[in-house]
């Protein structure tokens, strides 16, 4: 059983090394001159509920940016804190800003995609783009521009971004960057394009596309019964002959994703699975990387398991996690100590991301959704 746990190891292993051989080519995005891109050639939808904390660091990133942003669309599902009041005050200081009240999404809609899909309704006529951009985004005030820039440059009609990540203390030092390496071995790294579905990666909290691409792919509402809608957008996208994009930032974006690494622990998984009605066996199969190539060589050395082929793939692949703790290292600029520890987190991680693609019922934002045939609906 041990030669045969190595030997599936090693396979595994040089699929995730050739994956990431083949990733991380393209310098990321820099900031570019103002009046590089055409004036009000850009749209900005906002979903939030319950945002007050958050948003107003994100609205203040958006309103420093220049005639390029046409208007910002902040679109409301229901926030009973000081959300509204927020954007209304940043309405009255900027005629860009205005607030959608979309209410609580119907039953068979993620309820971000359903403020997706009202702030879609109420865009106006001249933007080109849509840049969607979640409360927890700082965002610098070239980051728009840019986006469409590199987009405008490599002929693509997607593309999102891997955003610079805050840390919310030290015990989220260990236990983020492990989740988040679960994106890393089954993907590849930032700056790569892509047509193949498979391969598609995206990032909700900022990601761009072309008005005449969402259309063609029936708006929004084309990904209402997604928990990984931004990953179901691209995987769309790549299957309609689309090349998606998935980039770094050279400095323009950061974000606080969660309070605590209990709430990262409670609520990251759930759409790291990226389990949707294009996963496939191609999606398991990478959920199985994560397993035996991420999470289990440091159990097995801990171990000391005596087969000796086993104990070399294993400091093999142990080396490369390694190797990848430094390369992640750039996404958590001001990382605490404990990042270097995030290795040993990684097994509960993989298991986290395992648990959350095999259950039948999740939650999220005070609602319960279960599975159903690859879509989910609300119970």
């Amino acid at each position: 059983m041990a030669w045969l746990l190595a030997v599936v190891q090693a396979g595994l292993g040089a699929r995730v090394a050739w994956r990431l051989l083949r990733s991380g080519a393209e310098a990321p995005i820099d900031a570019v001159a103002p009046g590089t891109v055409p004036p009000a050639c850009i749209s900005v939808l906002v979903p939030v509920l319950n945002e007050a904390a958050r948003l107003g660091d994100c609205l203040a990133g958006l309103l420093a940016h220049g005639a390029e942003v046409d208007e910002v669309l902040v679109v409301d599902g229901g926030s009973q804190d000081g959300t509204c009041d927020l954007v209304r005050a940043a309405a009255r200081r900027d005629q860009r800003v205005r607030l959608i009240e979309a209410g609580p999404a119907p039953e068979d809609w993620n309820g971000k995609i359903w403020g997706l899909h009202v702030g879609e309704g109420a865009l106006g006529p001249t933007s080109d783009w849509v840049l969607v951009v979640d409360a927890d985004v700082r965002p610098g005030p070239a980051l728009a521009r840019s986006l469409v820039a590199r987009a405008r440059s490599r002929r693509l009609r997607l593309l999102s971004v891997a955003t610079a990540q805050q840390l919310a203390g030290h015990l989220d030092g260990v236990l983020h960057p492990a989740l988040l390496a679960t994106l890393v071995y089954r993907f590849g790294r930032p700056g790569v394009t892509t047509a193949r579905p498979d391969e598609a990666l995206a990032n909700g909290q900022c990601c761009l596309i072309h008005r005449d691409l969402l259309r063609h792919l029936g708006g929004f509402r084309a990904v209402r019964d997604s928990l990984c809608e931004d990953v179901t957008l691209a995987r769309l996208a790549a299957r309609a002959g689309e090349v998606v994009g998935f980039y770094e930032t050279a400095g323009l974006v950061t974000a606080c994703m969660y309070t605590d690494w209990q709430d990262a622990w409670r609520n990251w998984p759930r759409s790291l699975a990226t389990r949707d009605r294009l996963f496939g066996a191609s999606g398991w199969l990478g959920l199985l990387e994560v397993l035996l190539v991420q999470a289990l060589p440091v159990p097995v050395l801990v171990l000391g398991w005596r087969t000796a082929g086993l104990r070399r793939v294993n400091l093999v692949l142990a080396a490369a996690r390694l190797g990848m703790l430094l390369g992640l290292a750039r996404a958590y600029p001001a990382r605490p100590w404990s990042y270097w520890l995030s290795p040993l987190a990684d097994l509960p991680a993989a298991l986290a991301v395992w648990r959350s693609a095999l259950a039948g019922r999740h939650t999220w934002r005070g609602r319960s959704y279960a599975h159903k045939n690859g879509s989910i609906v609300a119970v």
